[in-house]
């Protein structure tokens, strides 16, 4: 599937099939990819079913025995560190499939999404050949150590929102500790997926290491690969109640799994922080990528002291922030993913109106252009913390801004909820960013910043957002295994 034309308008039809045992294989049944931003088709995708999960499966598992088995770190790691070299050599015909496929900004992809996919790699390909396993000698009478091995065959079951990204930072470290992978992409986003089988070929990946299989979910590519016998472990990054249903079809099997699932974040904004700073920051956080970013800061709290302050110049920045075609230089926002994704946040947007919001900003769909699935950016005020708006995961260009008085008071509101994924505390007062940090329920909090990422320190999320983590060892511990071997002296 090479596709050297980065001229979006000079693209053809673009056809998504699966990666199997090194080959681009087409399957009966197929369905449209839509482009979210125009509407048109994009191309068609190869529908997997049982069978062709069963012959990359199959795949999978050879490839364990075969040279892949058997190469060492210092081979795997070079391989790695090519597949980001690869991934930086077709950077701009990587971030236009991402950009034409999900609807988001060009610009954005090709500084983001392709940077991060390539360094994951970089990032992988250097950790594995300094890692080490532990040993403790017990007085005089034994030596144990412990040796690590890969767990098998992973299936990878990826989002949409961040495509290749996600992707690259589950296939980097399933490489880098000597697994195969069987991924299935989201059905909304096939494509930069598609060619990242040519591009691991071409880096030297052994024939059947990676495949891939394009489907849906529920009676397809998904619950095949979540219920199929031969999957070591499963890691899949998406909604909460998707999660569920993987981890209920996994459990006749034991399958070892990885999840990272929804988010509700809270934004705290304390009175003596710097305004300007915040804003800027906040802007990012919560409408960079139309707002579908499972990290991003949707539930803002603002002290009173300055929670009008905060309000007048969030607003005015937000009302700067360019709607448009995600390939203009000058676009801020693109369009949301797809038809069944806008109906939805569209539907909270309307909700937010009989909940008794006060909107800000937007509400409603941009009227900058005449086809695609635009929403205009959104501050919501005025709703209860116990409103839907507030409580349930939206996962678009919508935020809800509430005022606080106490310290403690929003503590009890940000942990008031099920999620747990992320959260951002703004304050200059280093005690009370200790203190606050140390009480908020999330995976990962941020100080004084935001999407700060440092690849060796754990990721993950607590209560509904997740189950275990990854990054640095952390990702090591999941996808291999550890087995002590005792030595009597």
């Amino acid at each position: 599937m090479r596709v050297m034309e980065t001229d979006h308008k000079k693209m053809g039809s673009i056809d998504s099939h699966h990666f199997i045992n090194g080959q681009y294989i087409k399957s009966g049944n197929y369905f449209e990819n839509i482009n979210p931003a125009s509407e048109k088709v994009l191309g068609i995708v190869s529908e997997g079913d049982r069978e062709d999960v069963d012959k990359a499966v199959a795949a999978a598992r050879e490839a364990l025995k075969g040279p892949w088995g058997g190469i060492s770190r210092r081979e795997r790691s070079n391989i790695l560190r090519k597949i980001g070299d690869i991934i930086l050599e077709r950077k701009e015909e990587l971030a236009a499939l991402e950009a034409m496929d999900t609807g988001k900004p060009y610009q954005l992809a090709l500084e983001m999404d392709i940077d991060r996919a390539a360094h994951n790699f970089y990032f992988f390909s250097e950790y594995l050949t300094s890692m080490g396993t532990e040993s403790y000698q017990q007085d005089d009478l034994a030596l144990h150590y412990a040796i690590r091995r890969p767990v098998g065959v992973v299936g990878i079951i990826n989002p949409w929102n961040l495509p290749l990204l996600l992707l690259t930072w589950k296939l980097a470290p399933c490489l880098a500790a000597g697994n195969t992978a069987v991924m299935k992409p989201s059905e909304w986003t096939p494509m930069t997926a598609t060619l990242l089988g040519e591009i691991c070929q071409e880096a030297g990946v052994p024939d059947g290491v990676v495949n891939l299989v394009h489907g849906f979910g529920v009676n397809s590519a998904g619950e095949a690969i979540s219920e199929h016998p031969d999957v070591d472990a499963i890691t899949f990054t998406g909604e909460t109640t998707t999660g569920r249903a993987i981890m209920k079809a996994a459990a006749p099997s034991l399958k070892k799994l990885s999840f990272e699932l929804g988010g509700k974040n809270p934004n705290i904004i304390f009175a003596d922080s710097d305004l300007d700073e915040v804003i800027e920051t906040t802007l990012k956080s919560s409408f960079i990528n139309q707002g579908e970013v499972c990290l991003c800061g949707s539930r803002i709290y603002v002290e009173k002291e300055v929670y009008e302050e905060f309000l007048e110049k969030f607003t005015k920045a937000t009302k700067q922030l360019k709607v448009g075609d995600p390939f203009d230089n000058d676009t801020n926002v693109g369009a949301v993913v797809s038809e069944e994704h806008f109906n939805k946040v569209m539907k909270y947007m309307n909700l937010a109106k009989e909940e008794g919001g006060t909107f800000l900003t937007g509400g409603h769909r941009s009227n900058h252009m005449e086809k695609g699935f635009y929403i205009d950016p959104t501050i919501v005020t005025g709703l209860d913390r116990k409103s839907r708006c507030v409580n349930e995961e939206i996962f678009g260009p919508i935020v809800t801004v509430i005022p606080f008085d106490t310290e403690e008071n929003v503590i009890e509101q940000a942990n008031d909820t099920h999620y747990g994924l992320a959260a951002t505390i703004w304050t200059n007062d280093l005690r009370r960013a200790h203190r606050v940090a140390g009480q908020i329920e999330s995976g990962i909090t941020w100080v004084n910043t935001w999407y700060l990422r440092d690849l060796r320190t754990p990721w993950g999320g607590m209560k509904n957002s997740g189950i275990g983590r990854e990054g640095g060892v952390h990702g090591f511990e999941f996808y291999s295994e550890l087995s002590n071997v005792t030595i009597k002296m």
